[in-house]
């Protein structure tokens, strides 16, 4: 097509990459020191000073430092920088700008003070407090409103690649960060997920997953197809290749989250459509990683002299690695070794600290001397930086994948006749792998060197020239030129129409009943041939077709929007329908007490979710360790679920009654005297602290409003019950010449840890029939004093 252009110079605004440029590289080295801190603490528990700095409650610490503040920056550097060459444009707003990075570092210290005082979620990498979600939503809706009116301003007619993928993040991690978010606060500091149990467990880690996905893997992909071939000087390898990788990579990772919950109470079908859709991934995520080595022919020289390829072609390489990885744990007799153990970790770490450090690392090398108009101060401290952190991801993921894999085989080994444990002490296991965490803490101590070094270098660079805002002359597009595709052109075109039918059929063959499920399949298959019959006869329509959808970007845009959200719906919605009478499997969760709720809260502020979990697997070792397998109905009231991801500790989902109240006392006040070789940190100021009554009415009211059966209380009754449990426990304790007062919190953390478990056997159907509001998806505006049941209904 045509255009009719006039010639205009710009000024590129690249004080905003510089500024996000140093944020993540100072964000950076202090998530990845304190991610050393709790490596150490893992094994010498003495680190654990006081418990601002104990290990449950800085873990969330490093995890959001890490992703949201050190890739998060770098993230938005690179977008601001790549966006205003690719769309020929300065950002449509300079204060839309101002707020974004502000804003975000205001988060991010928010973060910082707010998580080691114990306020949490409870849920991983989603643990921020509400007040700082919403803020998190509205700067990301200034960072899209920027982002897509500089689009819509843009002087470039079609939308390059790395643009496609910046589009996806955006709109899907809206998405996902919204609808994981939903709470009912119960204080400025504290609310519950309207989602519970299995509710709870898929959308955390459809949002968990994803997160991986769409914040730490498409705008970085997106950042690969900007940057590399400015590198190397050589166009991408395969545009055509792009296109398949793209839209088969948004599509595909939104389903994959099940995988994560294999093997627990979460219903088998989506365990399976998980495993299914994570295999599938194998196929789109080497697409993307074969586009941006190939995308080196010809220049492979450049690795033997050139720091900024070696650190991109190596954060390829692993990004390669950790997708061919992450498939792999996600069939079911992998993650059965696999899952609650470090090669996990190992597997999380080979992403982030090769593919996302990486990446960066070699983005700011070239950014650099561009930003300054210099050169870099130091090639061979560059060199230096590569090589201390190849050395130090590897030693890390190896002793990681020797760890996990070692306590996996003995977690799971049983005798011939598998009637017993070989390794029944959960301690034993947990000193075999010890060697192994000292081997974590050298390679993080090394990659944290080499960050450190890379700040150095490039602040020599910075003060060896000065701040540059590259001005362009730039053909300025007619606008009636593009962003002028009709909606029917746009949504009625072969491509998608076939697409949604076949999708469609699909789905009929995955939940239509025996015998029609096999006719949508077979209808299915017809309807893909038909469609490959008319893309081979119509080639050139349908590539004239996407070669206008990249001219608009608001379909575009839409059309991505629906890949995504498509995989989200499928899984979400019938799993809502889960929690309900029929799947219950008789058994039904029994309400916690107001103590015990206190005691949960308190569980799961001080972070024990970091290391144990409360979900048995239906695997026959973790049956003979831990007791009888998890059912859906028993964590039907868990606002959150405390399903858990890794075992540092044992299983604590049949704990209630196991030991009495003073083995808790003591095992918190000293964990080494009832468990020798635990590296369990103490926790002396639960025994003073007392526990928060003021707002236990409003947590009941609120736990009322998502569907749990309190029986009516006055505020002044919750309070007496709370503190009347607390002084049976508290009797009990003198029987064993142990004296606690009834309002600390170690007497409500007792009080809930005796309570786990604890389920009734009654029939699903008539016990649920009590109810006094149907828990549904989002919680209408009921008055929960109007809605609780008589007490006697109980």
């Amino acid at each position: 097509m045509t255009h009719s252009t006039t010639k205009q110079l710009i000024t590129f605004d690249d004080k905003v990459v510089r500024q996000f440029m140093w944020a993540s590289i100072i964000w950076g080295i202090v998530g990845m020191l304190v991610g050393v801190i709790i490596a150490s603490q893992l094994n010498f528990h003495q680190l654990n000073v006081t418990q601002w700095l104990s290990f449950g409650r800085l873990r969330p610490l490093h995890t959001n430092a890490v992703i949201f503040a050190f890739v998060g920056n770098m993230m938005f550097a690179g977008i601001y920088y790549s966006t205003q060459r690719l769309c020929k444009a300065r950002m449509a707003s300079d204060l839309l700008s101002k707020i974004h990075f502000w804003g975000w570092q205001g988060i991010i210290v928010a973060a910082a003070i707010s998580l080691p005082l114990g306020y949490t979620r409870g849920q991983e990498y989603a643990e921020l407090i509400w007040p700082i979600n919403i803020a998190v939503a509205l700067i990301w809706v200034v960072f899209a409103v920027n982002f897509f009116w500089t689009l819509a301003r843009r002087n470039e007619p079609s939308l390059y690649v790395a643009l496609w993928f910046y589009i996806a993040t955006i709109i899907t991690v809206a998405m996902l960060y919204i609808v994981n978010h939903i709470s009912i606060p119960t204080s400025w500091t504290h609310s519950y997920t309207i989602f519970s149990g299995v509710q709870n467990a898929l959308v955390q880690w459809w949002y968990g997953h994803n997160a991986v996905a769409f914040f730490l893997t498409t705008p970085i992909l997106g950042i690969m197809y900007y940057f590399l071939p400015k590198s190397v000087e050589r166009p991408v390898y395969s545009y055509r290749l792009s296109i398949v990788h793209f839209w088969s990579l948004v599509f595909i990772y939104i389903w994959a989250g099940p995988h994560h919950l294999l093997n627990t109470a979460l219903p088998k079908w989506l365990q399976m459509l998980g495993m299914f859709f994570s295999l599938m991934l194998w196929a789109p995520s080497w697409g993307g990683m074969l586009n941006g080595l190939l995308t080196l022919r010809g220049a492979w020289d450049k690795l033997r002299t050139d720091p900024v390829v070696k650190f991109f072609i190596a954060a390829v390489t692993f990004y390669g690695m950790a997708t061919f990885e992450g498939p792999l744990l996600s069939i079911r007799a992998v993650n059965a070794l696999s899952h609650y153990s470090d090669w996990t970790i190992g597997h999380v770490h080979a992403g982030a600290l090769g593919w996302n450090g990486l990446m960066a690392a070699g983005m700011f090398y070239w950014l650099t001397p561009r930003l300054y108009g210099t050169k870099l101060h130091s090639i061979p401290m560059a060199n230096f930086h590569f090589w201390i952190s190849i050395v130090g991801i590897l030693l890390y993921v190896a002793a990681m994948w020797v760890s996990g894999i070692m306590q996996g085989l003995m977690l799971n080994s049983t005798n011939a006749a598998g009637t017993a444990l070989t390794y029944p002490n959960f301690i034993e296991t947990l000193t075999a792998i010890r060697p192994m965490m000292a081997f974590r803490i050298i390679g993080g101590v090394m990659y944290l060197v080499g960050m450190i070094l890379m700040l150095w270098n490039l602040w020599m660079t910075a003060r060896s020239g000065s701040p540059v805002n590259e001005t362009r002359e730039v053909a300025v597009i007619e606008r009636a030129s593009v962003d002028n595709m009709r909606p029917r052109e746009a949504f009625l075109a072969d491509p998608v129409t076939y697409f949604l039918g076949g999708l469609f059929l699909l789905m009929g063959w995955i939940f239509l009943p025996k015998g029609a499920d096999i006719t949508a399949l077979v209808c299915a298959l017809l309807f893909g041939a038909i469609a490959v019959k008319k893309f081979i006869a119509s080639n050139t329509t349908w590539a004239q077709w996407y070669d206008r959808l990249l001219e608009n970007w608001l379909p575009f845009t839409i059309l991505t929007f629906l890949a995504v959200a498509l995989g989200g719906l499928i899984q979400i919605i019938p799993t809502v329908m889960v929690n309900r009478a029929k799947n219950m499997e008789d058994r039904i969760q029994q309400v916690y007490t107001p103590l015990e709720l206190t005691g949960r809260d308190i569980y799961v502020s001080e972070g024990c979710y970091n290391c144990h979990s409360q979900m048995i697997r239906t695997m026959l070792p973790d049956v003979l360790r831990y007791g009888d397998y998890s059912r859906l109905g028993e964590s039907i009231y868990d606002h959150p679920f405390q399903w858990g991801s890794k075992r540092t500790g044992p299983d604590l989902a049949r704990e209630g009654d196991r030991y009495p109240h003073s083995w808790h006392y003591n095992h918190m006040m000293d964990p080494r005297s009832t468990s020798v070789g635990s590296n369990m940190p103490s926790y002396p100021h639960l025994f003073t602290d007392k526990f928060d009554q003021k707002t236990l009415p409003k947590k009941i009211a609120a736990m009322v409003r998502l569907g749990v059966p309190y029986p009516a209380m006055t505020d002044l009754e919750i309070k007496e019950n709370a503190i009347k449990q607390g002084i049976e426990i508290v009797n009990k304790l003198k029987e064993d010449k142990i004296t606690a007062s009834p309002d600390t919190q170690i007497i409500a953390l007792i009080a809930y840890l005796q309570k786990l478990g604890k389920h009734d056997t009654l029939e699903a159907e008539n016990k649920l029939g009590t109810y006094p509001t149907t828990p549904g998806l989002i919680p209408g505006p009921v008055n929960p004093d109007k809605n609780r049941p008589l007490s006697g209904s109980q």
